[in-house]
């Protein structure tokens, strides 16, 4: 009955660990997959608002638009693209954010910004 006892209860760590060591594998590869954005995002110095599409106004299209902003060492904001959003307020958003102007920083960095639609505006 020990011997019995000590293998089933040797078997069971076993599988405990292969399972442990699965999971802290799939958190690593979760980490290294997901981009580093803790802390590393640039202040902005100044914004531009969006131009309000008029048809939008009267369809009383509202949302937000998430964008991605390249930014060079200097802050200026050299390309903008949609992530997400509704096309007819897309475009004046990427408008907008390319006038943005962002802290200066030792290298080219890529922002994600959001731009926020209301029909009050």
């Amino acid at each position: 009955m020990n011997q019995t006892y000590s293998t089933n209860h040797t078997n069971g760590m076993r599988k405990m660990g292969i399972l442990m060591f699965q999971a802290a594998a799939l958190g690593l590869l979760l980490a290294m997959a997901l981009p580093v954005r803790a802390g590393d995002e640039r202040a902005i110095k100044s914004r531009v608002a969006p131009v309000y599409p008029e048809i939008a106004k009267r369809m009383k299209i509202a949302g937000v638009v998430r964008l991605e902003a390249t930014v060079d060492p200097q802050g200026k904001v050299t390309d903008v693209k949609t992530l997400s959003g509704n096309h007819m307020l897309s475009v004046a958003a990427e408008d907008a954010v390319r006038q943005w102007k962002f802290v200066p920083a030792p290298e080219d960095s890529t922002e994600s910004v959001n731009v926020n639609f209301t029909t009050t505006q």
